[in-house]
């Protein structure tokens, strides 16, 4: 069962949610954004029919990539090959997709394949349809994440950097520390619109950031009083009454989980311990 709903913002602005599956609703969806002919993010590969038809019926010149993950990169060589269509993003995404790399079964799964890519760096600023747009790293979620604002409509393009007010499991590779203070920088900027890859606001965009800050930083807060205290990690789990997802945790081989959130904060507390 494949979905390809289109969804109309204010400014001119496009979203179309991207799910795809082999039998049933879609385990997951995520939306690509456009606005005149600049595209933001490309959706999985295993939506390419689809994502090449919307770039070809809008002319999309320009890709730009919030991060390297495959359900927002997934079309990004394919659109190149058949469009000539020039994709940005932050040199540490460049350097992920410019060979190919593994990703975990249940990924290739929802997602579908990679393929190496050549990224431009994102400039410091571009012109769009909708006046200048910036880029401003807000790594937590991956390393290279970007959000991408729109400073004269008040407008943020977040990637992955939002998903929810509360977050229910994490990534292995997430880092809660990093996201509370990309999360911290976003709301220093003027806008109200947030575009969310999986969720997106209309209304009251910084609220929803700030909930999101709020939830982490407690989260954050009360683990690690507890791990200063000499608890141990399921313990603290245990402590905090934080609910595990099974199915979700055993479908993607424990790469997704709300362990993984505790483990995240204390290897962000310890890591800054070292430093000093």
């Amino acid at each position: 069962m494949n979905i390809c709903n289109s969804q109309s913002f204010d400014h001119g602005i496009k979203g179309f949610k991207l799910g795809w599956s082999l039998a049933g609703p879609p385990l997951m969806t995520v939306y690509c954004y456009l606005f005149g002919r600049t595209m933001i993010d490309t959706g999985q590969s295993h939506m390419e029919r689809q994502v090449l038809g919307i770039a070809k019926e809008n002319r999309v010149k320009h890709v730009c990539l919030t991060h390297h993950h495959e359900d927002h990169s997934g079309n990004g060589a394919m659109l190149h090959k058949h469009m000539g269509v020039e994709v940005f993003g932050h040199p540490l995404t460049g350097e992920k997709l410019k060979t190919p790399y593994k990703i975990l079964p249940y990924q290739k799964y929802v997602w579908g394949k990679t393929t190496p890519l050549d990224v431009c760096p994102f400039p410091d600023t571009m012109e769009t349809g909708l006046g200048k747009m910036i880029s401003l790293h807000t790594p937590g979620h991956a390393r290279d994440h970007v959000v991408y604002f729109l400073p004269e409509k008040g407008i943020v393009f977040s990637g992955d950097l939002y998903l929810g007010d509360r977050i229910r499991y994490f990534r292995a590779d997430e880092d809660m520390g990093t996201q509370i203070s990309s999360l911290k920088k976003v709301l220093e900027l003027d806008f109200s619109i947030l575009l969310c890859s999986h969720n997106p606001r209309v209304k009251n965009g910084p609220q929803h950031i700030r909930n999101k800050l709020d939830f982490l930083e407690n989260l954050y807060g009360n683990i690690i009083a507890l791990w200063e205290k000499g608890v141990a990690e399921r313990e603290i789990f245990g402590r905090l009454r934080l609910k595990e997802d099974y199915v979700t945790k055993y479908f993607c081989f424990g790469n997704v989980s709300m362990g993984n959130g505790v483990k995240s904060a204390i290897r962000h507390y310890e890591a800054g311990r070292n430093k000093g």
